[in-house]
């Protein structure tokens, strides 16, 4: 029993072993190998290899052809020499001696027996040189080697067939070919020679003008590469043509840009949360250590109350440090179609967070339309409506009014009972448009310089610095960045008295599922 149980063991050891694989990654063929690695080089290879792929058919093509028109030139002289001592034959005034014209080297009548009856003075006194049995009247064109003209090139030579009243007689005038065979062997190897010669200007052309065109792209890529963390605020060069290497450029600088912002916002972010940390850590210590030596029981107490206290608020900071993170790396949900955000009952959301507000702050007044519902989450929209009752409690002197509407665009809430814009109630249930939710206080209101401030990461107002009276001032931004994630807005709007608030969100239409907060949903 013991020795299976063993094997099992080394067979279940065996099986969980890794195999490694004996196989090595395939190495690049031999062609990929001798490939050109660089843009330039491979532009110009390219460039040389479109042209003599242009170039090999051409000079074959152009060498075909002045060899079909010499040979036709040649043919049509000898043919009309031919046809001309022809009509002499027919008309019985043929001389034993023929002269040739300009183009034809020989000329020779045969009758139907073989014997010649009249010749060029080339071939006088010589045998017939083809064979003596002509044909039907006609014209034939043949190329030959004659020995008896003592010249060792072809002979292209035509032969006339004519019917004369002593019989049927032939007429052949013939050419050399020395001077076409010439002209083709000098025109092939002037191709020879033009060829690669017109390759080789082709590839330095295509190399300088290559290299002209990516020196842009070589500076970017240079400037990149030293281009650190350290050194985010360095731009690549801008070329001054407008074409798609200065818009490589310009995209790159904006790359860099927001690079240099992130970085900045991160280096600020990691330096402003260092510093809210550091002293609520000092407070703390200090009244630990004064806790522990201080004899007295009623002291004491009091100094671990205190403790307690600013452990809650480094809680709440770290909490909101990590919305921040998780804000800052979500994707936004609206209004993307198809976004993973949920149906919410806004109106059930606001109403719950105005209840669950602690008895011993100021009275929240809620004027709200029924049934507004968004798509979002929950859990940040609650966040987001926590926060901005929180900072206006913290600074109303009497009660903090909310206001929730809907309408086609934007529209300006009031505080009337109406809520304003007479469309804004009205387009409730039109589909599309926004929700329209102000948070009003009755403080000392916020000044117009900072409007924008108020919404920067750890910046509290003069008369808000106290970190026991206000938080750490991210309340704000932290909501700003919720409204921004679900596809709205927050903003600090025109207020006669006081501060107000104004948050939009793209409105979910009716029917559209179970919102979180239904009675029906989660």
């Amino acid at each position: 029993m013991a020795d299976r149980d063993g094997a099992a063991r080394r067979s279940a050891r065996r099986l969980r072993r890794p195999t490694v694989s004996s196989a090595r990654p395939a190495s690049p063929g031999p062609l990929r190998r001798l490939a050109p690695v660089s843009v330039r080089a491979r532009a110009t290879t390219a460039a040389c290899a479109v042209v003599a792929a242009a170039l090999a058919p051409a000079s074959f093509a152009l060498v075909a052809l002045l060899h079909v028109n010499l040979l036709r030139t040649a043919e049509d002289g000898i043919r009309q020499q031919a046809e001309a001592v022809a009509q002499l034959a027919v008309q019985q005034r043929l001389t034993p001696l023929v002269p040739t014209a300009h183009g034809t080297d020989f000329i020779q009548v045969v009758d139907a027996r073989g014997n010649v009856l009249a010749a060029s003075q080339n071939l006088a006194g010589h045998p017939a040189i083809t064979d003596p049995r002509p044909a039907g009247p006609g014209t034939a064109h043949t190329s030959w080697d004659l020995d008896p003209l003592g010249d060792a090139h072809r002979q292209r030579v035509a032969t006339v067939i004519v019917g004369t009243p002593t019989g049927v007689v032939a007429v052949r005038a013939g050419t050399s070919l020395r001077a076409a065979d010439a002209a083709e062997d000098t025109t092939t190897a002037g191709l020879a020679v033009a060829c690669p010669l017109l390759l080789l200007v082709v590839g330095l052309v295509t190399w300088r003008v290559t290299g002209r065109a990516l020196r842009p792209v070589e500076a970017i890529r240079a400037e990149v590469a030293e281009i650190g963390e350290r050194a985010l605020h360095r731009r690549v060069p801008l070329p001054r043509t407008d074409d798609e290497i200065a818009r490589l450029a310009a995209t790159m600088n904006a790359m860099l840009d927001r690079l240099d912002d992130a970085g900045q916002r991160q280096r600020q972010f990691i330096a402003d949360a260092s510093h809210e940390l550091r002293s609520p850590l000092t407070v703390l210590r200090t009244q630990l250590e004064v806790a522990i030596a201080h004899p007295d029981p009623a002291v004491r107490a009091e100094l671990l109350a205190g403790a307690l206290e600013d452990t809650e608020r480094l809680q709440n900071l770290a909490t909101d440090l990590l919305l921040l993170a998780r804000l800052d790396a979500a994707a936004p949900l609206a209004p993307q179609p198809g976004h993973p955000g949920r149906p919410v009952d806004l109106t059930g959301l606001v109403t719950a967070a105005a209840r669950n507000r602690p008895a011993d702050r100021r009275p929240v007044v809620l004027d709200l339309a029924d049934g507004v519902r968004v798509r979002g989450n929950a859990l940040w929209l609650t966040r987001l409506l926590t926060n901005l009752l929180d900072n206006a409690q913290r600074h109303t002197e009497r009660t903090v009014r909310v206001v929730l509407r809907t309408g086609p665009g934007s529209g300006d809430c009031t505080d009337t009972g109406t809520g304003g814009d007479p469309e804004a109630g009205a387009g409730s249930g039109a589909a599309g448009g926004t929700v329209v939710l102000e948070v009003h206080d009755d403080g000392p209101g916020i000044a117009a310089a900072d409007r924008d401030r108020v919404f920067e990461r750890f910046t509290r107002l003069d008369d808000a610095r106290s970190r026991d009276h206000g938080g750490a001032g991210l309340g704000l931004p932290i909501a700003r960045d919720i409204a921004h994630h679900h596809g709205g807005t927050l903003v600090v709007a025109e207020s006669a008295h006081g501060a107000r608030l104004r948050l939009t969100l793209p409105r979910l239409p009716a029917g559209t599922g179970r919102s979180v907060g239904d009675p029906g949903g989660e």
